[in-house]
């Protein structure tokens, strides 16, 4: 099992798409708390996404309801990545069954969803800075997830990597 990368009520389809992607290259499912900002259908989301759209094992959410539902059912984690954290998500203790959840681009999430997380992580930040794009964020929270729960390199994920020369 690896992590889950769940978005809340996405805004930018281009974000998405790119998320939708970078699941797929990892080998990550994808949930997506609905409603999102934009039809998923869309032309950014699909460009974003390129092929690897119809590889992500994505499921849609209808509502926060239903996916706490199916998380509860799963029994799983949630960990939420947002700004009004005090751990570091590298100082953080990942497990293969997390959902790593990430709010709105324009609005994060609502306090009865900030409620409902088991934990809540922070991406640390320059003075002044207010938040991540949403898809670099997702990226560096995956990569340091996965490496922390010690996911196996597939082949596909090795294949047409340049070697160096001896």
């Amino acid at each position: 099992m690896r992590p889950t990368i769940a978005l809340y009520q996405p805004d930018i389809a281009g974000n998405t798409g790119t998320i939708l992607r970078l699941s797929a290259c990892l080998g990550l499912d994808l949930a997506i708390i609905e409603p999102a900002g934009f039809d998923m259908s869309d032309r950014a989301l699909k460009r974003a996404g390129m092929d690897y759209v119809e590889m992500a094992r994505l499921t849609r959410h209808l509502s926060f309801a239903a996916f706490e539902a199916w998380r509860a059912a799963a029994g799983r984690r949630l960990v939420l990545f947002t700004t009004a954290a005090a751990t570091g998500y590298t100082d953080f203790a990942y497990r293969p069954d997390d959902v790593l959840l990430f709010g709105r681009e324009s609005a994060g999430v609502p306090p009865h969803v900030h409620a409902a997380a088991d934990a809540r992580v922070t991406i640390a930040m320059v003075a002044g800075a207010r938040s991540l794009n949403l898809a670099v964020a997702a990226g560096m929270a995956a990569g340091e997830a996965l490496r922390q729960v010690g996911a196996p390199r597939t082949p596909a994920c090795t294949t047409g990597l340049p070697t160096q020369a001896p």
